[in-house]
C-alpha cells in the first residue's frame, strides 16, 4: 500500500469512528467497532471493516444501516479530510473475532474432554 493510501486509510478510520461515537440516526446502527480500513492505492474505494455485538441479524442490519449511510459518512469525511475525491465507502463485516471466539470455544472444549479422559 502506498503511503498516502495508508495515511487516508487512518484518517479515515478516525473520522468514521469518531461519527459511530456520535451516533448515526439509523435505528439499525448498534453498537459498532471499526476494525480496519483498507484504501486503494488510486484513492478511489475504501473498504471499512466493522464488527458488532449482536445476532446474525442484528449484524446484516447494521451493515445495511452503515451502507444507507455512505453519502452522509462521505460528505463528512469530505469535510474533516479536506480532500478533493472522498473515496466511495464498502462496509464490511469482519468475521475474524467471531472466528477466533470460534477457535477459543474449541480449544475449551477439548481441554475440559481431556480433562474428563484423564480422572
Amino acid at each position: 500500500m502506498f503511503k498516502r493510501a495508508e495515511k487516508v486509510s487512518e484518517a479515515i478510520h478516525e473520522t468514521v469512528s469518531q461519527l459511530l461515537i456520535k451516533g448515526l440516526k439509523d435505528p439499525r446502527i448498534g453498537f459498532v467497532t471499526i476494525t480496519g480500513v483498507k484504501v486503494t492505492d488510486d484513492l478511489h474505494l475504501a473498504t471499512i471493516y466493522f464488527t458488532v455485538v449482536g445476532s446474525d441479524e442484528e449484524k446484516k442490519g447494521t451493515e445495511a444501516g452503515l451502507n444507507s449511510a455512505r453519502g452522509f459518512i462521505r460528505k463528512e469525511l469530505g469535510k474533516s479530510l479536506h480532500m478533493r475525491y472522498v473515496p466511495d465507502l464498502i462496509f464490511k463485516y469482519d468475521s475474524s473475532l467471531d472466528y477466533g471466539n470460534r477457535i477459543d470455544t474449541l480449544l475449551r472444549e477439548i481441554k475440559t474432554t481431556e480433562g474428563n479422559d484423564a480422572e
